[in-house]
Parts: C-alpha cells; structure tokens; sequence
C-alpha cells in the first residue's frame, strides 16, 4: 500500500523487520427522446442560475451533514453503511429538494476483515513463550469514539492468515509484514501526545492507518465482470492481487518500541524517521535494549475473506435537451472508522450540492441541458469496488453517452488552497470556475488567485498557470479514466506545503478522523468545505448545461509536446542506437495539435452565429469523445483496467508516455534485436496509432 512505512518483512530468528445504465431504466420516461415541449434546443449556462447555485450552497448545512455522517463508523457493508445508503436515498427522493430518480443498486463483493473472536496480534516473546511485550490491539480512546463496538480494529485488508514467528529470513525468505506510519512523514515529526490529537492535528502514538492491500481495483471475484448474482466468478483460494504473506500495521509508539531495540546494519537514509533513534534492519535484538537477544516477534493474522453485499447510491436529474448524454459526480460513502475527512467530507459537500440543485428542480426554476447523475459509491476503501462495478456493468452506455466524471472524494485535507487533478481537457472549466469564486478568509482574491499562488507551473499557451495534477489510483476516478476513457477531475483543497511536509492529513483511516477533528482543526467554520461545493458546483453546471461542451481539446496539445520533448532529450540516442526513430511520432504528435486547433477555430465560428443544433451535438461528440481515442486494452496486457495510453502506471524514469518509457526501462541492459526492444518498437506505434486516431476523431466529421 503507498502511503505507509515498513517496518519490517522478517520474522527473522530473533526479531521481525526488515441504468441500461440506472438511468436507462428509469431516468428517461417514455416520449423523452426529444426536448419536452418549450424547451429550446439552444438552451445554454445560464449565469444568474450559476450565482444564485453559488449563493444558496450554505457552509452550516455542510458541517450538519458531516456531524450525521460520521456519527458512528460505516466500514463498506456494515448496518451503519446501509443505513446512510438509506439517509442518501431519502434526501434525493424528498418531495421539496430531491431530484428525478433515486436507487440503490447492489452488489456482491468479497471483502476483508479482522476476526472478533481471535484478534490480530503483535507480542516479543521470550525463549520460553513467556510474552515480553504486546502491541496495542485498539486506538487509546481519546475522545470516547475510538473504543466502541463497530470501531474495526486496525488490520490490513486481504492480508493472509497466518502465525509467522522465529523464521530464518536469510534461508526462507519474508513470512510476515508490520507496517506503520512514522511521525516523519504525518506529523513533521512530533510524536509526544501533548503534541497530538487532541490538542492539534497530529496523529497520536496509538493511531493506526488500516487500508486494502488489495493489488488492483473492483471486485477480486469477478475482474471485468459486475459482481452479479450470474456472473463467473474466481475461486477465492487463488484470486491474483492478494498479499502472499500475513501483514499487519501497527502505531508508531509500537513501531519505535520494537525499531530502536533492533541491532545489525544502520537502515538507508531514506529509511530513518523521527523515533528518536537509529532505525537499524537486525536481525536481533540489541544485547542492551529492553528484551533478551533471543527473544522474537510474533506476529498472529486472523483475517478472514467475506460475501458482502455494497450498495451504490445513484440520483438522477433528468436533462432538458440532452436526456441521453451524462455528466456523472462521485464520492464513496464507507470509511474505515467514523471517516471523517475521508470520505464523509466529500459526502457532506454532495449532498448539500445535490439539496441546492433538488430545489431548483423541484420549484420548476431550472433542468439541466444534460442529465446530471449522482453518485454515492460502496466499498471503495477496499479496492474501488464500487465503481468499478458500476463502470463493468454499464460499459457501453457510459463510454457512449458520459461527458465527463467529477469526483469528490476528500473534499478538504486541510483549509489552504485548492487542489485540483485531472485530464487536460478538464483544465479550462476548472481554471473558469475557480476565478469566479472568493477564496475563503482572503478579501478580493479568488480561489483561482489563492491557488496559483501555491501549485503553479509554466504553460507555453497561457504563462503561468495553477498546476492542474495528473490522475493516478487512488479513488473512484481510476475505472472512468483508465478503463473507460471519459474526461475526469478529482478537486479538494488541502494544506500549505511550506508548512508541513505531510504526504496526507495526519489521522488518514484511523479511529481519530472524527467530526470533532475536522470542526476544530481541519476546517473551522467549514469555509474551505463550502469552497468546494462552489467550484464542483460551478464545474458541474457548466458541463450539464452549457451549449458548447467546456472542454478544451488543445490542452493536450502541451501534454503531448512536453512528452514528446522528454522522449526526445532523455531516450532519443539510446533508441537511435538501436534504429528506432521518433519521427512518426513528431509527426503524429504535430497532426494532433494542427486538428485540435483547427477544432477550436470552428468552436468560436459557431459560437459568433446561430448554429444548428446538429452541429453543436456533433462538435460536442468530438470533444467528449477524444479521450477514447486514447484506449487501447492491448496496450498494457499486465496491467489489470489500464487501456488508456497516456496514464498508465509508469516505472520508468523517463516523464514521457509511459508505455514508451517502460519498454526502454526494461531493454535497457538486454541486446540488440531482443524481445524487449521489439516491445519499445510496438509501444511506439502504439502511440503513433492512438495520436492519429485522436486527430482523426477532432476533424470535420465528414472527413473520413
């Protein structure tokens, strides 16, 4: 799992280190094909709607939802899980502010969890068995919330059970895992519990950060299936993914127990963190320390593999104009504790959004050109499950009709400034929304000023710009981009980095993200909260209900170019030296920029006239369809839902297309002529044959 340390991998002989879619089913009525009667086919963004959405999108209603989300833990399938699926349900179905259409689709899913009756434990035992010493099984309970029935003890999930003790690492290799988080890299170092939560921010000694320790994303049952009643299914025995050994996190008041009685050779550098000692690799315990030198750790893993049913929350506002084309937004609904921050502060935020919009529906002020779809995912801690499933089961009908995907999940890490990450096309109606809104507590500054001030970057298009982050993995992004290819955008705002060295906010998955952490330390006042609502919102309306679709097309243009470049200065010899040119992509790459280009010359011809709606829906087709163009399932055939060309995984050093880069990486040291570098030929073209497919996609539809 990233975003954690390990402590060790060796239980060594003295020590261990080392509707169709919903919405074809109910959201579009009989007779729906059409525009309903009065509505013009012209309808587009209409600005007072936008401000008054802005105005009405209220701080207080976002902090009481918060307060009733985290009320209690909701793990993925738990009662408190299904019964906010419920509280979903009945907020889009009330008669005064719900919209259209609300369901609750489930699925059937294999998750993971920790024996109640045989806890997971982690003890120094003596020669004789005798228990020297036992890592904490539970939280400290703070503030009362951390010591209840339904609070999960800290586990690894889908780690194997098993016992590993007194095992020789050097003959049998690694037979047992600890991880934890170091106070280096959540708490800029400070560890002591007055300097803790909860008298700041910081994550106390005894927190644990749990997390799914699964390798891909969806149901492990049924991989590029929905997790339905009909479906094949793997056998649960040899599901690839799992982790092969029993693994178990524990909090850093442990962690430093056990690292600094460690003996053998000093750790790496980047190793070391702020216990307050020399983190050495053992094997062994220190002839000095607290324990004797033949004691060791064992390490006992009791988790176990479940059924579960996860429900996904869908609400659907029908469109005017344009019922049959999609704009979808996201949030996952479990968490591992209370979650608040992750991912109840996403959830507060939709749904004070979707209450905003539901009214205006429901008082007839206002219906999208678009359908707008709502989306409340299921077990998204344990694997993405819940899209993912969603993404398998509608496949067709969402890489068909869907525009554009914004997920919200985190909605604020902390109160600083904006963060935004996304496809490039997504670049501009992020950039548009965020200039129109005041940031919280900085007179006269928009979000989009405050933003740029922290994340910035140099565009040869435009100057100087808000750096606009790339998608990965981590959350419900990842099947709309990588497997389906639709346009997407994750926004949160987070914290000052010359502040803190933080890779993520201090109680991330521990018993201690509570509401209280977030009213007193994370957002007082929920300002940044409401800051968020605003520019998903503004983003939102301006993809669901604009005439021309906001997406700009040219801006993988600069991708493109700065990948281009980096292959060129850092792979170019080495490829040159085994006859393999750069020149049709040079040439596919300048095919692309001249088509999109000329895409966006006809876009503000017609905006200057009245066009004809067919033009604007087959104009609008080429820009929500682009990003398709970029898949290619064959493209990656060992990386489970990557197709898309452009994002995969990239292990190579080099910042350019990462399929490219990985083929050199690995024919890097092997011969002339060998399979590797066929692989580097093959990874090129299919680079070359996806960048023409994309010029080809933004010519004049009549052009073939």
């Amino acid at each position: 799992m990233q975003w954690v340390k390990v402590l060790g991998g060796l239980v060594g002989a003295s020590a261990l280190l080392g509707l169709g879619i919903i919405l074809g089913h109910f959201a579009i009525p009989k007779g729906a094909d059409a525009p309903a009667p009065g509505v013009s086919v012209s309808q587009d963004l209409d600005l007072e709607i936008l401000e008054s959405v802005m105005k009405q999108l209220d701080a207080s209603k976002i902090r009481e939802n918060l307060r009733e989300l985290s009320r209690e833990p909701h793990l993925a399938s738990s009662p408190r899980d299904e019964a906010l699926a419920q509280l979903l349900l009945q907020r889009w179905r009330d008669p005064e502010s719900g919209l259209d259409a609300a369901e609750a689709p489930t699925y059937e899913v294999l998750l993971s969890f920790p024996s109640r009756e045989q806890p997971n434990r982690v003890a120094v035992v003596g020669p004789t068995g005798t228990v020297l010493f036992s890592c904490r099984q539970s939280e400290q309970n703070l503030t009362g919330e951390q010591g209840g029935p339904d609070v999960v003890p800290p586990y690894a999930a889908y780690a194997p059970p098993g016992t590993p003790q007194a095992v020789n690492a050097a003959k049998h290799g690694v037979a047992g895992v600890l991880v934890y988080t170091d106070p280096a890299d959540i708490n800029d170092g400070h560890s002591s519990a007055s300097q803790t939560f909860p008298n700041s921010w910081r994550l106390p000694p005894s927190g644990v950060e749990r997390g799914s320790y699964y390798e891909y994303f969806g149901d492990p049952l049924t991989p590029y299936l929905p997790a339905n009643p009909s479906s094949f299914r793997l056998n649960p025995d040899t599901v690839p993914g799992f982790p092969p050994i029993p693994t178990q996190p524990i909090g850093f008041e442990d962690a430093k127990i056990l690292l600094c009685n460690l003996q053998g050779t000093l750790a790496p550098a980047a190793w070391q963190g702020a216990l307050g000692c020399d983190y050495k690799l053992g094997p062994g315990f220190r002839p000095d320390g607290d324990f004797p030198a033949d004691s060791q750790v064992n390490v006992s893993v009791h988790n176990r593999l479940e059924l579960r049913n996860s429900s996904n929350v869908l609400g659907i506002i029908r469109g005017a104009v344009e019922p049959d084309r999609y704009v979808l937004y996201g949030n996952h609904r479990d968490s591992w504790v209370h979650g608040a921050v992750d991912p109840s502060s996403g959830t507060a935020v939709l749904l004070e959004l979707s209450r905003v919009l539901g009214t205006l529906l429901k008082k007839g002020t206002w219906r999208p050109r678009r359908s707008i779809v709502f989306a409340s995912w299921g077990a998204e801690e344990f694997g993405l499950i819940g899209s993912t499933e969603f993404t398998e089961e509608f496949f067709s009908k969402l890489q068909e009709r869907t525009v554009a995907y914004i997920n919200v999940d985190i909605s604020v890490f902390a109160n600083a400034t904006l963060r935004a990450q996304g496809t490039p096309p997504v670049q501009s109606v992020i950039f548009s929304a965020a200039k129109q809104i005041p940031a919280p507590g900085l007179d006269g500054l928009s979000i989009y000023d405050n933003w740029i001030r922290y994340f910035n970057r140099s565009s040869t298009a435009y100057g100087l710009v808000p750096s606009l982050g790339s998608l990965g993995a981590g959350s419900d992004y990842a099947p709309f981009i990588h497997f389906l290819g639709i346009s997407s955008m994750d926004i949160a705002y987070t914290y000052d980095r010359s502040k803190t060295s933080a890779r993520i906010y201090p109680t991330y998955h521990t018993a201690f993200d509570t509401f209280g952490y977030v009213d007193k330390f994370v957002d007082p006042g929920f300002s940044s909260h409401q800051a968020v609502a605003r520019t998903a919102g503004s983003v939102l309306l301006r993809l669901s209900d604009s005439l021309f679709l906001p997406l700009n097309v040219s801006d993988y243009g600069e991708t493109l170019r700065n990948f281009l470049q980096a292959a060129q200065r850092d792979l170019g010899v080495l490829l040159e030296q085994h006859s393999i040119s750069l020149g049709p992509l040079v040439t596919a790459v300048e095919k692309f920029e001249g088509a999109a280009a000329a895409l966006g010359q006809r876009v503000s011809a017609l905006q200057k006239d009245t066009p004809d709606p067919l033009q604007v829906r087959m104009l609008n087709d080429q820009l929500m369809l682009l990003e398709r163009t970029f898949l290619n399932p064959r493209a990656f055939p060992e990386e489970r839902y990557y197709s898309h060309v452009l994002w995969a995984p990239r292990t190579g050093s080099v910042a350019t297309f990462p399929g490219l880069a990985n083929a050199c990486s690995r024919a890097m040291n092997t011969s002339l002529g060998s399979a590797a570098w066929a692989e580097v030929q093959r990874q090129l073209s299919i680079l070359v044959v996806a960048l023409e497919g994309a010029a080809a996609t933004l010519r004049p539809v009549a052009d073939l």
